[in-house]
């Protein structure tokens, strides 16, 4: 007699669907990030329903929960298709020429710094691959949320993972507009950011960004004021150019500005370098060659453009 769950044709499909859907808690989501249509995702959902006899998602119009049964299967089908799709790439790399996909995760400004500078370079050389770069401030979990690598700065990188250096150090600027600081004066002190009208920056969390200073030992976090709050960096900057208040920023934002004279440094002596921005995977996982691609490609990028600050 046959198993009444032996794996049938098309099952790692509605797997895949089923915990791209966990995941997400959204059915178009799960659509989206899978590039089918949100109907392929409610039929392979309603298939897979009827076969087990048992609903997986609780769903209304405004949220999409897992059942108990839901919670169960999800947990055990993690594992075993992450160790299908991690047999799949290690057949791929023995293709000569690196292919298929490759998901990054990271912040805006690594983006800009790391990625961007290479990215043309990168996609001409390898035309088989397709790069996926997710912009998130969130620090999202990349394992759970299917990426292949994540950049961070170094601090903020989880211990469960291999980090590469690819910047040794990274140093934040509180800048202003001339025009600013002629009419409110410069602070002497972190402190005196209180009496100061400050562009403060708003995590995709929520949180509020508490300015970080150090000087000979002495670190000071302030929870400043100001009329705007922002989610964007450079348009921090924007903002500090037309004379809004201080914005307190990573340096390279703010080296065109200060150059032409548009900003000015403030508490310059309180902004000293911290370590720098990693890309990151996990070490259980193997590593594609697409993935390696890349990063051989960021490092050369580096070394060879200017030195390391």
């Amino acid at each position: 007699m046959k198993n009444a769950h032996q794996l049938k044709g098309g099952d790692l499909f509605a797997f895949t669907v089923f915990l791209a859907i966990a995941t997400r808690r959204s059915f178009r989501g799960a659509a989206t990030e899978l590039d089918i249509t949100p109907s392929a995702v409610s039929h392979s959902v309603k298939a897979l329903e009827q076969r087990l006899g048992i609903r997986l998602f609780n769903r209304t119009t405004r949220s999409v929960s897992l059942t108990e049964a839901g919670e169960r299967l999800a947990a055990k089908l993690r594992p075993a298709v992450s160790a299908i799709e991690e047999a799949m790439r290690e057949v791929d790399d023995l293709r000569q020429v690196p292919s298929g996909t490759v998901r990054i995760n990271a912040s805006e400004g690594a983006i800009r710094m790391i990625l961007r500078p290479i990215l043309a370079r990168f996609l001409r050389t390898y035309p088989q691959i397709h790069l996926e770069i997710v912009s998130d401030g969130r620090l999202s979990n990349i394992v759970a949320e299917g990426f292949d690598a994540g950049i961070r700065l170094a601090e903020a990188v989880p211990q469960d993972m291999v980090a590469v250096p690819l910047i040794d150090s990274v140093r934040f600027a509180a800048v202003a507009s001339p025009a600013y600081l002629a009419a409110r004066g410069r602070p002497a002190s972190p402190q005196d950011l209180h009496s100061h009208d400050c562009i403060r920056f708003r995590f995709e969390s929520g949180a509020i960004y508490n300015w970080e200073f150090e000087r000979h030992g002495s670190v000071e976090k302030i929870n400043v004021a100001g009329p705007l709050t922002l989610t964007d960096q450079p348009l921090m900057v924007d903002a500090a150019i037309d004379g809004i208040g201080i914005a307190f920023v990573p340096d390279h934002l703010v080296t065109d500005a200060l150059r032409d004279g548009r900003l000015e440094r403030v508490l310059e002596d309180w902004c000293p370098p911290f370590p720098g921005l990693c890309l990151y995977y996990p070490g259980h996982r193997h590593v594609s060659v697409g993935l390696r691609a890349l990063i051989a490609m960021i490092k050369a990028g580096r070394s060879s453009s200017r030195p390391i600050p």
